[in-house]
């Protein structure tokens, strides 16, 4: 997994420490998310933020099979994962729909969206994580962990 640096940032090694592509079931979930918890643990020994990174990645992947597959196991998700030498743990997730813009799921925190029944878990993702941005028209969600 590679990225252009932002002006003025160097370029980084990641290691890829995750590529793992299954079809849209719901039931595939918890087994990526216990492995990348297990990088976690392996990376940065036990800490709070391995639990951050579980939900954020469950409501990720959730998202993915749920919004962007349409529940179709004839479509993929991917998950990959890496780390920097700085510690930092990026997780990009990709499914194979037709994607959407982020921009317009309204804020769940504001009093007229309160009891709408979406929204709030790319809220928690926020939340969550240090950072969080889509690319391919929302077909691909990044978030960055700092440890």
């Amino acid at each position: 997994m590679t990225s252009t640096p932002a002006p003025g940032q160097q370029p980084c090694d990641r290691k890829l420490r995750l590529d793992v592509t299954f079809p849209a079931d719901v039931n595939r979930i918890a087994e990526v998310v216990d492995r990348v918890a297990a990088i976690v643990r392996e990376t940065h020994g036990e800490t709070e933020k391995e639990m951050e990174i579980a939900l954020a990645l469950t409501e990720a992947l959730a998202n993915a099979v749920k919004h962007g597959c349409k529940n179709d196991p004839s479509k993929t998700v991917q998950c990959r994962v890496a780390t920097e030498p700085s510690g930092t743990m990026v997780i990009v997730v990709r499914d194979s729909g037709e994607g959407f813009d982020p921009s317009l799921v309204p804020n769940p925190m504001q009093s007229e969206n309160i009891n709408l029944d979406h929204g709030r878990g790319l809220h928690m993702i926020r939340q969550l994580m240090d950072e969080v941005h889509y690319e391919r028209h929302g077909t691909e969600i990044h978030m960055t962990k700092r440890f």
